[in-house]
């Protein structure tokens, strides 16, 4: 199975380096010296980790025969993508793979029907899901274990127990004040 694992940014120096935005919760695993990537052009690729180091808070990486600032940025907006084994599971034991929560059915506790995730947004805060409703609307559901409470592989389902308003207009009243106000 193919995950993508980063986008290649601007060029960073003169040497080859390129700044890359990260889309995996394990770059120290995927995105480390001697790793041959696929690339989305598939023309650019594939491509070897060379070298790679944190700047200001951003990866860095250097390829194997990208020696310029001109053969890196030709590189820019290109998607590294690593071949992952489908059944291969993150070290902690509450962690996922965004291909493994992708499509899971979602229902609150007590069965009702939310929907199915569509897509998983990483968010510096917190991840979304967004569940595709019967109807086709949409809906964000963060991936917090005070409302996620099961994830169920097996069964492909994700267990929730949303606070009124997430999924339905049922908002509460958040102090009496507000309460008050609408008298």
């Amino acid at each position: 199975m193919q995950l993508v694992v980063a986008r290649i940014g601007r060029a960073h120096g003169i040497k080859g380096e390129v700044t890359v935005e990260v889309r995996t919760d394990e770059p120290e695993l995927r995105l480390a010296p001697g790793a041959v990537l696929a690339t989305e052009p598939a023309a650019t690729g594939p491509l070897t980790i060379e070298t790679g180091r944190v700047h200001s808070g951003r990866l860095l990486l250097r390829f194997e025969g990208v020696r310029d600032r001109t053969a890196a940025e030709a590189l820019r907006n290109t998607l590294l993508i690593a071949e992952i084994d489908p059944d291969e599971l993150p070290e902690e034991e509450d962690e996922y793979y965004d291909h493994q929560l992708m499509d899971l059915d979602v229902v609150t506790a007590d069965g009702v029907d939310v929907g199915r995730i569509t897509e998983i947004s990483h968010l510096p805060s917190q991840d979304l899901f967004i569940v595709e409703r019967p109807d086709g609307s949409e809906v964000m559901i963060p991936f917090v274990s005070e409302i996620v409470t099961e994830i169920d592989l097996e069964e492909q389902r994700a267990v929730i127990t949303p606070p009124p308003g997430l999924i339905d207009d049922r908002a509460e009243i958040a102090s009496t004040r507000d309460a008050e106000a609408e008298s």
